[in-house]
């Protein structure tokens, strides 16, 4: 024991310093599996195998359809986002643009598929056209938006909308993820710092002891993969507070934070992804704008039968039946292109009728213990393995590099 002691006494500074390393094995390691998380989000090295991608971006469509899921099938539907709109607001919204649209797209589609013929139209005959079209025009909006209510399911897919937000987005995917685990990801780091040092004491007593090569890699090894799968474990684990030896209480700390967490993401999703903007892009240039289109093309038909009855025998007579048909099909497809234009003056209603953040905050508060681990559990049960691992890896190779120190100070 005495040998032991003087032992210690002579190379303190340098036994001294394992724990410290130790520490700051566990530290960096998890700064690494943070970052591989989220960093790089395109492959970097050379496919299939050399290099590496971002858990996260890597799976984007996974992750954006598995959170998607949650927020869809837990948090909001899409009726509840667009039943919040008032259809007959919306057109007084838009009318002054769309009044302006309204009679461009007249005048482009008359020209384009008939040379010549609108120029010939008296002026007076020109103007009346499209006065009328022009008062029409937002109560053509409000029935759209009325019938795009009444089978929302059918015009609106609000999943595929996230998704492909999401994952055109991979920043915007890594965000939702950083922003609503925020704090256990500084967590995982500190908990690198002080569970390493913990097993550092341990690992300078056993090479006291024992002197073994092998030691430094291993507890290296152990500390990289144990520091990663303990912070992990308790980020979600237990899902309710639990008291432990009757000293100390503890509840998994995303679950513990689920009002705070519940503000951070309803925000995000709410600022970035259920916007007035998308929802409106995702009704009338999403999958399912063929049904829009179709709604847009039963008023158009409507509007042209009653409006232009002053020169529709001239047009016909000059164009054929089918080529009327054409220009009709072509109104309705510029308005459908103008529409996201003019449809900017209703965001700012619209943001504040459909209120997503604070239906979000109000619904995940709703949500059971599970059921909220999902928002961010997928993000880390993907390919945490591979973490952990190179956590793992990573503490063998400093072990090793620490033993070769050792190796070549101490007597």
């Amino acid at each position: 024991m005495g040998a032991l002691v003087d032992d210690f006494i002579e190379n303190w500074v340098l036994y001294s310093s394992i724990p410290v390393v130790a520490a700051l094995i566990g530290y960096l390691t998890k700064l690494v599996a943070i970052r591989m998380m989220f960093r790089p989000l395109e492959f970097v090295g050379v496919k299939p195998f050399l290099g590496w991608q971002g858990i996260v971006p890597k799976r984007a469509a996974r992750m954006a359809s598995i959170a998607c899921d949650t927020m869809t099938q837990q948090l909001i539907r899409p009726a509840e986002v667009v039943d919040r709109l008032d259809a007959d607001r919306i057109a007084k919204e838009i009318e002054k643009p769309l009044l302006a649209a309204v009679e461009e797209i007249v005048r482009e589609v008359a020209a384009e598929y008939q040379p010549g013929l609108w120029e010939s139209l008296p002026n007076q005959v020109q103007r009346l056209i499209i006065s009328r079209v022009q008062s029409e025009a937002p109560r053509m909006v409000g029935a759209v938006m009325d019938s795009i209510k009444a089978d929302v399911d059918e015009v609106f897919d609000l999943k595929d909308m996230v998704v492909t937000s999401l994952v055109k987005d991979k920043e915007l995917l890594n965000r939702i993820f950083q922003e609503a685990g925020r704090k256990e990801f500084q967590f995982i780091a500190r908990s690198g710092l002080y569970f390493g040092a913990v097993i550092g004491i341990v690992q300078m007593a056993v090479w006291i002891l024992f002197k073994l090569p092998i030691i430094m890699p291993l507890f290296g090894l152990f500390i990289g993969w144990f520091t990663d799968w303990l912070a992990l474990k308790m980020i979600f684990h237990p899902r309710y507070p639990v008291r432990y030896f009757g000293l100390f209480e503890w509840q998994g700390l995303f679950l513990k934070r689920r009002a705070e967490v519940s503000e951070a993401y309803a925000s995000l999703i709410a600022k970035e992804i259920i916007t007035p903007h998308n929802v409106i892009e995702a009704v009338l240039r999403g999958p399912l704008s063929d049904r829009v289109l179709r709604l847009i093309q039963r008023q158009v038909d409507e509007e042209l039968a009653k409006h232009v009855s002053v020169a529709k025998p001239l047009v016909v007579l000059a164009v054929g039946s089918k080529r009327y048909q054409e220009m009709k099909l072509g109104i309705s497809e510029q308005i459908m292109r103008r529409l996201p234009e003019t449809m900017r003056y209703v965001e700012d209603y619209a943001e504040d009728a459909m209120d997503i953040r604070n239906v979000l905050v109000r619904k995940m508060k709703e949500l059971d213990a599970e059921e909220f681990e999902g928002l961010l559990r997928p993000a880390f049960q993907q390919d945490e393995w591979i973490l952990i691992a190179t956590g793992a890896l990573l503490g063998a190779a400093v072990g090793e590099l620490q033993v070769q120190v050792l190796l070549q100070f101490s007597g």
